[in-house]
């Protein structure tokens, strides 16, 4: 399957962009990955240039409100989207400003990293942790532990 990760911003630290070069380099002997930043603005310019990208794939919104998955959960989830033949999963990070009421309504799906509100290069951080455990956990590799 293919990953799109849409995040609003650029990385601003050297620590994340180091982060984000290490889980792409082990992500990519699951999956195909691809991140696309959106410049900050004006939310309904940025929802627009988000639903663009995402218009080939799986939108999966990323927010507080989201339902809450645990690894082994997000695993199923991800072998279940394969099985369907399911091409691209669009992980989208908002801005600032989250994501509008009637965006969130359109996504097919909402996830939830935290109850608590992350900032944005700590949630991208998480995210694509977490993608890369459940393919080791598809996989039975040692890497999550229960």
């Amino acid at each position: 399957m293919q990953w799109r990760i849409i995040s609003v911003g650029k990385p601003g630290h050297d620590w994340v962009k180091g982060a984000l070069v290490l889980y792409s380099k082990r992500l990519q002997h699951y999956a195909r990955l691809e991140h696309v930043m959106i410049k900050e603005g004006p939310r309904d310019r940025v929802e627009q240039q988000i639903s663009n990208a995402c218009e080939d794939g799986l939108c999966v919104v990323l927010d507080e409100r989201g339902r809450q998955l645990r690894s082994v959960d997000m695993a199923r989830w991800i072998e279940n989207e394969e099985i369907t033949g399911r091409k691209r999963v669009c992980l989208v990070i908002g801005g600032a400003d989250g994501h509008s009421p009637e965006f969130r309504a359109k996504a097919a799906v909402s996830w939830s990293l935290s109850n608590l509100t992350l900032q944005h290069d700590i949630a991208l951080i998480v995210l694509m942790e977490q993608v890369y455990r459940a393919y080791t956990i598809m996989r039975g590799e040692p890497y999550h532990r229960e």
